[in-house]
């Protein structure tokens, strides 16, 4: 089957698909305090909706998988679709995005399925403001599934992601880098980015990256590693050699032009940016009885329309309707 290819040349080889719009935490970049309301179970797609897509996604070059949500860890029995796409010839990358709190339970069940790599959300080390971000007091949990994930040598590498926020994150930077430093972890920080459900985004709560590097460098030396071609984060290692950290600089430093990636939503909508203003719908055809052709020729056709770039830094951005928890990390 021919690539998977975008108007502007670029070969799409990455898709995020969200399980559920449903999350156990309210974290206030992503979700207000008393929650959204929910999607109908009949809305979701089905696990063999998904493996039906991720088939003939993959079969176009789509090779790397990530399962989102919401939470995806909250969809009952997530261990059995990982099974279903890990047996899928043509992918050959399959990850999960998680806010932690449930992996200690279930990473067993998830790594036999064929689960090859986790991105954890933790956004403080301290108990009391990983509350006052998340609203909820779990922290204990999340780094307990952080713990039982390291037991699985499977599961490689083990990423930490931080969102960085003006006047809250400042105090946790050195503590992260300690926290590198000190566990085989990956941690990466990432800007805030407008898609928070409270619309309160400005460019003056986002806390460059930049800022962050000077921080951690004036104490713990960094050496820049680089960065992966179509890999978001720029990296950098310690310069006595205690662990790496990665940056990813959507607000600063735009990786547009790089994008080679998709993004499914909990019912079935193709987004082809995070900041879409447009969506396609794969599920309807789906239940309506189209073909694979059917869905490779819509699919084909939205993915040519995919956005040069986003317009988080122009004059008039308009943020989109969805938030973050509903496309999906």
């Amino acid at each position: 089957m021919k690539p998977l290819v975008d108007g502007h040349g670029r070969p799409i080889g990455d898709v995020r698909i969200s399980v559920t719009d449903r999350c156990n935490f309210r974290c206030q970049y992503c979700m207000p305090a008393e929650g959204l309301p929910w999607l109908e179970r009949s809305a979701l797609l089905s696990y063999e909706e998904i493996e039906r897509l991720v088939r003939l996604l993959s079969a176009m070059g789509v090779h790397d998988v990530r399962l989102t949500g919401g939470e995806p860890l909250v969809r009952k029995e997530l261990w059995r679709l990982v099974e279903q796409l890990s047996a899928i010839e043509d992918v050959h990358d399959l990850s999960l995005t998680t806010n932690g709190y449930l992996l200690a339970r279930q990473v067993e069940d998830l790594v036999r399925a064929g689960l090859r790599r986790v991105n954890v959300s933790l956004d403080s080390l301290s108990r009391d403001r990983f509350y006052q971000l998340t609203r909820r007091d779990s922290m204990a949990q999340v780094l307990e599934g952080l713990e039982a994930a390291q037991q699985h040598p499977e599961l490689r590498p083990i990423k930490v992601n931080v969102v960085a926020l003006k006047d809250f994150t400042e105090d946790e930077v050195l503590r992260f880098a300690e926290f590198a430093r000190q566990h085989p972890y990956e941690v990466r920080f990432i800007e805030f980015m407008p898609l928070d459900a409270d619309r309160s985004w400005t460019r003056d709560k986002v806390l460059p990256n930049a800022e962050i590097v000077s921080m951690i460098d004036a104490v713990y030396p960094l050496e820049p590693v680089g960065r992966e071609r179509h890999g978001t984060a720029r990296r950098y290692r310690f310069a006595d050699g205690n662990g790496e950290m990665g940056f990813i600089s959507p607000v600063t430093e735009p990786f547009c032009g790089d994008c080679n990636r998709i993004r499914l939503t909990a019912e079935g909508q193709m987004r082809t940016c995070l900041f879409s203003m447009t969506e396609t719908d794969l599920r309807g055809p789906m239940r309506d009885g189209a073909t694979d052709a059917e869905l490779e020729e819509i699919v084909r056709d939205a993915v040519w329309r995919k956005e040069l770039k986003h317009h988080v830094n122009d004059p008039g951005f308009v943020q989109p309707a969805r938030t973050m928890s509903r496309i999906g990390g």
